[in-house]
């Protein structure tokens, strides 16, 4: 979700950045996108770039199967895609898609933003960027997530708990959490005469 008064020009740089990413053999240091898992992965990605389309979406950037050479002809790769156009409630925002496709929409103010992002199943992670501090945290205290990076991503502690919300997550990890999340407590009774 993108403020409407600078939407477009986002837009149009993510657009530029976007298609700056090389796809390929992740052995290769200039590659930024590797593989998918499987071919039924790749569909799946492949079948929400073509839900979104018939949800009304535009398909800005990306949204093909990339065909490899070499050592790496036999993997499963989609362009990085992007979409615009979307209405917050349509499948492909709502559901998790798990590849290389973002979704880009506009929004009026703070509460609409807030609005939207707490309006899905989901709530493992969200990321704020502002420069306003007192912002962002009013926006993170109200955001239903398990983690919520603020001016980053994937920027953690690891001996902080990571875990997310709602249908996401199965509990916590790291830290002290770790040691609950990965271990059963049991309890043994034993009655002497």
């Amino acid at each position: 979700m993108v403020e409407k008064p600078i939407y477009k020009k986002f837009v149009d740089e993510f657009v530029k950045q976007t298609k700056a990413l090389t796809v390929g053999d992740p052995l290769d240091e200039k590659t930024k996108v590797g593989a998918l898992v499987s071919e039924a992965h790749m569909n799946k990605i492949l079948s929400y770039v073509d839900l979104a389309k018939e949800e009304g979406g535009e398909i800005v950037t990306g949204g093909k199967k990339v065909e490899m050479k070499g050592r790496c002809e036999n993997g499963y790769f989609v362009e990085p895609t992007i979409i615009t156009g979307l209405d917050q409630n349509c499948r492909t925002n709502q559901e998790e898609i798990f590849g290389p496709v973002v979704t880009i929409m506009p929004f009026e103010d703070e509460e609409k933003a807030i609005e939207y992002a707490n309006n899905t199943p989901y709530g493992l992670s969200a990321t704020i960027w502002t420069e306003n501090l007192t912002r962002a945290h009013r926006v993170a205290h109200q955001i239903k997530s398990g983690i919520i990076w603020i001016n980053c991503w994937l920027f953690r502690d690891l001996r902080t708990p990571f875990g997310g919300i709602k249908q996401s997550g199965v509990g916590r990890e790291g830290g002290w959490e770790a040691l609950k999340f990965f271990t059963e407590a049991k309890n043994i009774c034993i009655k002497l005469k």
